[in-house]
This record gives C-alpha cells, sequence and structure tokens, in this order.
C-alpha cells in the first residue's frame, strides 16, 4: 500500500473559513467605514486649523458645522476625521512592529532549542514584568513625543503579547506530523518556518492583530491626553478630549465626539476580533 506523507494544508484553506460569519463581516464592514472615513474625510472637510471666532462653540447641526465648534471656532469634523487619521496611523504602525517583532523571535524560539530561546522568553518575561504605560509615560517623558517616538515606544514596548502566544502555538505546530515529515526530507529551517509554522500560526496573528489595533488606539489616545503623544495642536483624539475638559459643562459636545470616535474604533476592532475568534474556535472543534 502507498504511503501518503502528510503535508501542509494551503493557507487559503487554513485562512479561509476565518472570512466567514456574521461577527466577522460586521466587524470587517465597521472597520472598513473607520478607515475609509480616516483616510477620506481629511479631503472632503474644512482645514481643521481654520479658526472663526465669532462661531466658536457652536452646537452640533449648526449651519454649516453638523459636529459643531470648538473654542477656536475650528470645526469639529474637519477635526475628527484629521484626528482620527492620527490616532490610526500610530496604531497601525505600532502594531505592525510589535507584530513583526513578536513573530520574528517566536518562530526562532520555537525551532532553535537552548540558549536563543531561553533568552527569548526570558525577555519576554522581562517586558511583561512592567507595566506598558508607565514604560512608555517614562520612555517619551525621555526622548520627547511625536508621530516616530510614539510609533517606536509602543510598537517596542507590546511587542512580548505577541511573542509569547505565537511561540506556544509555533511549539506546538513543530511537533506535527507534517512539519516532521518535512524536517526529514531535509527542507531548511526557513523553508518549514515560512512555509508550514507561519501559515499555521497566520490565523492566531490575525486574531491578536484586531485586538492589539484597539489597545494601541487606547494608548495612544492616553498618552496624548497626558499631552505625550501628538504634539500640541495637532488634532489627535487624545489631544480633543484634553482640550474639551475646561469646557466640559459648557460645551460637553467637544468631549463627546472625540469619545464616541475612540469608542467607535475600538469596538469595531474588537467586534472583528471576536468574529475571527469564534471562526477559529469553530474550526478547531471541527478538526479531527
Amino acid at each position: 500500500m502507498a504511503t501518503v506523507t502528510p503535508t501542509a494544508a494551503p493557507a487559503a484553506t487554513r485562512l479561509g473559513p476565518l472570512f466567514a460569519g456574521r461577527e466577522f463581516l460586521w466587524g470587517a464592514l465597521a472597520v472598513l467605514l473607520v478607515l475609509l472615513v480616516a483616510i477620506v474625510g481629511p479631503w472632503l472637510a474644512q482645514d481643521p486649523a481654520a479658526t472663526t471666532l465669532d462661531r466658536r462653540l457652536l452646537p452640533p447641526f449648526s449651519d454649516g458645522h453638523w459636529l459643531g465648534t470648538d473654542a477656536l471656532g475650528r470645526d469639529l469634523w474637519a477635526r475628527i476625521v484629521t484626528g482620527l487619521e492620527w490616532s490610526i496611523a500610530v496604531a497601525v504602525a505600532s502594531t505592525a512592529i510589535a507584530a513583526l517583532i513578536g513573530t520574528v523571535l517566536a518562530l526562532l524560539a520555537a525551532e532553535r532549542a537552548g540558549p536563543v530561546r531561553t533568552l527569548v522568553l526570558q525577555t519576554v518575561d522581562a517586558f511583561l514584568s512592567f507595566p506598558g504605560l508607565v514604560v512608555a509615560i517614562a520612555v517619551i517623558a525621555t526622548v520627547g513625543h511625536g508621530y516616530l517616538p510614539l510609533v517606536l515606544t509602543l510598537g517596542g514596548l507590546s511587542w512580548p503579547v505577541f511573542a509569547r502566544v505565537i511561540y506556544a502555538e509555533a511549539s506546538s505546530l513543530m511537533q506535527r506530523d507534517y512539519v516532521l515529515a518535512a524536517r526529514l526530507a531535509g527542507s531548511s529551517r526557513t523553508r518549514i518556518l515560512a512555509g508550514h509554522v507561519l501559515p499555521g500560526v497566520a490565523p492566531t496573528l490575525l486574531v491578536m492583530l484586531a485586538f492589539h489595533l484597539a489597545d494601541m488606539l487606547v494608548a495612544e489616545s492616553a498618552l496624548s491626553f497626558l499631552g505625550l503623544g501628538a504634539p500640541l495642536g495637532e488634532p489627535s483624539l487624545g489631544n480633543m478630549l484634553a482640550e474639551s475638559r475646561q469646557y466640559l459643562y459648557v460645551a460637553p459636545w467637544l468631549m463627546f465626539v472625540p469619545a464616541c470616535a475612540i469608542v467607535l474604533v475600538v469596538v469595531s476592532a474588537n467586534l472583528l476580533g471576536d468574529g475571527l475568534t469564534e471562526r477559529l474556535r469553530g474550526r478547531a472543534r471541527r478538526a479531527p
């Protein structure tokens, strides 16, 4: 009888079941809508820096300002879409950095035993032992705030989350029959990791990306609220929240609008992550 050598399932087969289901569709639609507003909105809105002092603190649905104006008469809709662009850009870039560093180190630790694995795992434990937001505040207060320091700090401090989860799954995949068969067939380490292990951890990585994006948006807003994120005057969501504090009782919409924008993005990303998680669990229950 002919012997069939186990092979890795194609990436499309692995990922296909994830992209079906009501939760995923609603989450993906919400995320795409937010991204569309952030990308296209600034081109269609007024100048977010244009001040009109005789039209300051206008309530929502005023003539020409459907979200109202702030204390300097600047259009709130224009500042919201510009702030979304800034905040989402920081969240996406820092998530990409964290995912790249964490995944590479996790795959390296899963494939290599000995000092390399020990060093990676101990580094992960060391990073996770410190409160991330507190360390980020200290780092940014030292090196200065702005887009690049913010992205590098958030990404450089949050990669251990990816490393720990991806390492656990990659270590399990390294013991699968098709990986052992590829190793016996003489496949290189790089080919095994890229062609067999990475497609196996891709569904989990996608779920983590969705949730981590929401975490990075909240972290960026918190740092900007404290004056350590976006430069002063930049219409980021955190800066808008900070500027609206003194007008809370006079013009509550100044705080309500950016807060709703943050909630919308976070809920959308988490809805997408929940949909992907549900599909991943369903696939695991159907697996033999």
